[in-house]
């Protein structure tokens, strides 16, 4: 594997780590667990070692994930804008896997110049199908996200290690649709602030748990395409004290897929919410190191 020049680093949490059960409950929405693969880690794609451009810079295009909208990227964004750098923040539709890539698949297609495409957690499943065949997406950015390969789902990978909070925090509501309908999944507002935001003042999680988007649970349970990762080089911000995603299965999939790894110990789930500066910077320099 080539020379990662961003090995891992860690940064100190500002705020103490909640304390809630470590014990996944049983729910409506069955988690499997799956064995924690053995196969050696993906070879990262190479990256340029230096800016050598010098023209507009590349459009930044965030998707956030369930349980929430594009206003949790809104510190990223001020950030970003203020360095120059246009940013899209999309509407990620959180109702079915195929349907969420092709719709940002779609926005891809608009942008003439290159991409740096952010994934939030299920966000990064929607990211590493939906970029396949875009030449101007040049990196791929997790954030707290999945990084599945062909056939994962995020069920799949929510159950390869203990530690994940979500299922016994779920709340299933039905849904009408043109379609027929569904069910969506919520996270309860009473614990939102312990497994998706533990380090915001709880006042900011609970706007958050009010303002949440619900996620059908079939996007969930959708399999994963042949992953963009392993063409296309990334960079991951694993969130340490994440109670959504366990934090061993975010280091996993950042090994697999070769990226450029950033570590912060205490940070939740919503570590782009509460580290704004941290994600901002990562995204920053996936933009340079691709030469941009």
């Amino acid at each position: 594997m080539p020379q990662n020049p961003y090995p891992e680093r860690k940064y100190s949490a500002t705020r103490k780590r909640a304390t809630i059960p470590a014990v996944l409950a049983a729910v409506v929405l069955a988690v499997p667990a799956v064995a924690a693969a053995s196969a050696a880690p993906s070879q990262a794609p190479a990256v340029a070692a230096a800016s050598t451009h010098h023209g507009p810079k590349p459009t930044v295009v965030l998707v956030h994930g369930a349980f929430a909208d594009s206003s949790s990227w809104n510190g990223v964004i001020t950030r970003l804008e203020h360095d120059g750098y246009p940013v899209i923040a999309a509407a990620n539709p959180l109702r079915g896997l195929d349907n969420d890539a092709a719709y940002v698949s779609s926005i891809l297609s608009t942008i003439p110049g290159p991409v740096i495409l952010v994934g939030h957690s299920y966000g990064g499943e929607v990211i590493t199908d939906a970029a396949v065949g875009h030449a101007n997406v040049k990196a791929l950015v997790y954030i707290a996200a999945f990084a599945p390969d062909q056939g994962e789902s995020a069920l799949q990978l929510t159950g390869m290690n203990p530690g994940s909070q979500l299922g016994a925090a779920l709340v299933v509501r039905p849904y009408t649709d043109a379609g027929g309908g569904g069910a969506d999944g919520y996270v309860d507002e009473t614990k939102f602030h312990a497994v998706f935001a533990a380090d915001l003042p709880a006042a900011t999680a609970d706007l958050m748990a009010a303002e949440q988007r619900p996620v059908a649970l079939a996007a969930l349970q959708g399999a994963s395409g042949a992953p963009a990762w392993k063409t296309i080089p990334s960079w991951y911000l694993v969130a340490g004290a994440d109670q959504a995603i366990p934090a061993a299965t975010e280091k996993y999939m950042a090994k697999r897929a070769g990226s450029h790894t950033v570590v912060i110990p205490g940070a939740s789930h919503a570590v782009m919410v509460s580290h704004p500066d941290q994600t901002e910077d990562l995204i920053v320099r996936a933009a340079r190191a691709t030469g941009w």
